[in-house]
């Protein structure tokens, strides 16, 4: 079999783990090592893995060159095969996927430990796994990048597992990989908070006082949260009178918008009720993050949000990217946070304060155009929030909220400095006043029934690490059905 060169494999081995996950492996992980440092993997019929240190070079499956899942990625999803199948957890690399349940059955995850037999794997949604926390998501995401490299034959020689679990993308679909049970969504990004003020307040009191002194958010609807591709019906709501003092209007939105944001997927045991996460203990409560779209109504949001704030506005429909990208793969593109004025309060008062650096984008596809007429709308990264993720948790929790294994935590729209970086077309457009040019020809105040929004995000390459990606979270907006329409269907 083909094999990189070594310079390749060195510079995937460099780039495919953080320091912590490195020193995880080398010290065997948790509670499944052995004498010489190693991981045991039982198999069935007895068959394990050497315990030498891993020595990571390229995968035996292919990996295009500049793809978002190489194997220093592997994010986590939940694919099904064929109509109407039950869901699996799988990982992606290149433009495979890897079904865990199939590996389970194998034999090749039943870890001990933390992960114990496995049966996790087994489940329609990564929720059991996510709860048993950072000690077996380590063991597990050694594990399987042991298990996909290119000089590890358990799996590469074992024809009839290896062909039951290395599936191509393009023969299963995404499904949601985790049942949310909460969604809160919060407004950290600075450049947005700004923006959105002096289009609707003073601009010399753009900010309300309590913004730099705590991460501003609100629950969200989980029930609406959808996997990339789920189509956007869009939504009817009660809108401002035409005239003052006039009846409000009602029916379907005329300013539909896009929101580029990030979120983290929370994980590990519940904390007690009434018992906060310390900012400098929540780290460890993300399990990785996830592209995220939330759709908004902003003629519907306008007249509902006083004064408890958006409701039928912001509650329709909300789109994730299929594949988790864990933080451990994510620790090497730590950037620092922005500073902090004024110091927050203790509680929220973090040691280290990091963001990961991923680039954003959003595109518009404009309705009937196809993806050559896109047009980028959004230039932005994660490192431009104000608030990191472990100070939402912190602040989330501060009043005893208990965080359960699957909550979906947003960041709000991720806008940046910079003409192309309003990360909403409520920004972009000056609500509306200063319609966006299209590519191809044509403008957009707001999205019309057809159009479609992609969101991307991207760790840049560099010296010694790899780069990686999420995929994208994209959605096509389309009329609402009638109630006639959706008894026949």
């Amino acid at each position: 079999r083909q094999r990189a060169p070594r310079a390749q494999r060195a510079r995937a081995t460099q780039g495919g783990r953080g320091r912590g996950e490195e020193a995880h492996w080398r010290r065997g992980g948790s509670g499944a090592g052995n004498a010489s440092g190693g991981v045991t993997l039982a198999a069935r019929g007895g068959a394990a893995f050497a315990s030498s240190p891993l020595q990571m070079a390229s995968s035996f499956i292919p990996v295009p060159a500049g793809s978002d899942f190489p194997l220093g990625n592997l994010p986590l999803g939940a694919v099904v095969r064929g109509a109407g199948g039950r869901p699996s957890l799988a990982v992606a690399l290149g433009d495979s996927v890897v079904d865990l349940k199939a590996l389970h059955v194998a034999g090749l995850l039943s870890l001990g430990g933390p992960v114990g037999d496995g049966a996790c794997f087994t489940h329609p949604t990564a929720n059991a796994f996510l709860d048993l926390g950072p000690d077996a998501w380590a063991l597990t995401r050694a594990a399987l990048t042991r298990l996909l490299t290119a000089s590890e034959g358990v799996l590469r020689d074992k024809g009839g597992v290896r062909d039951a679990a290395i599936l191509g993308a393009s023969t299963v679909s995404n499904v949601l990989p985790m049942a949310v049970g909460d969604y809160t969504d919060f407004y950290c990004s600075r450049v947005h908070a700004q923006t959105c003020g002096e289009l609707f307040r003073d601009p010399e009191a753009a900010l309300n006082p309590n913004w730099s002194r705590l991460p501003v958010g609100y629950g969200g609807r989980a029930s609406s949260v959808a996997v990339s591709g789920t189509p956007i019906a869009r939504p009817h709501g009660q809108m401002a009178p035409a005239e003052p003092g006039g009846t409000p209007r009602f029916g379907p939105t005329a300013k539909l918008d896009f929101e580029l944001e990030f979120a983290a997927v929370v994980g590990g045991p519940p904390n007690a009720r009434g018992a906060p996460v310390p900012v400098d203990a929540a780290a460890a409560r993300v399990y990785g993050y996830v592209l995220m779209n939330d759709w908004s109504a902003r003629d519907v949001q306008a007249w509902e949000s006083v004064p408890l704030g958006p409701f039928v506005g912001k509650s329709f429909a909300t789109t994730v990217s299929p594949w988790i990208v864990a933080a451990a793969a994510l620790a090497p593109h730590a950037a620092p946070a922005p500073p902090q004025d004024p110091a927050p309060l203790a509680y929220l008062d973090e040691r280290a304060r990091t963001l990961p650096d991923v680039a954003l984008t959003a595109e518009v596809v404009p309705a009937g155009r196809g993806a050559r007429a896109a047009t980028t709308v959004t230039l932005s990264n994660v490192r431009h929030l104000y608030w990191t993720f472990p100070q939402m948790l912190a602040h989330h929790t501060v009043g005893g909220c208990v965080l359960r294994a699957g909550d979906l935590v947003g960041s709000g729209t991720v806008s940046a400095p910079g003409a192309r970086g309003a990360g909403c077309l409520l920004e972009a457009t000056a609500d509306g006043a200063r319609p966006l040019a299209l590519r191809g020809g044509g403008s957009r105040t707001w999205l019309l029934d057809g159009d479609e929004v992609v969101l991307r995000g991207r760790c840049a390459a560099r010296e010694g690490v790899e780069g990686l990606g999420f995929g994208c979270a994209r959605g096509v907006v389309v009329a609402r059905a009638s109630a006639r329409e959706r008894a026949l269907q």
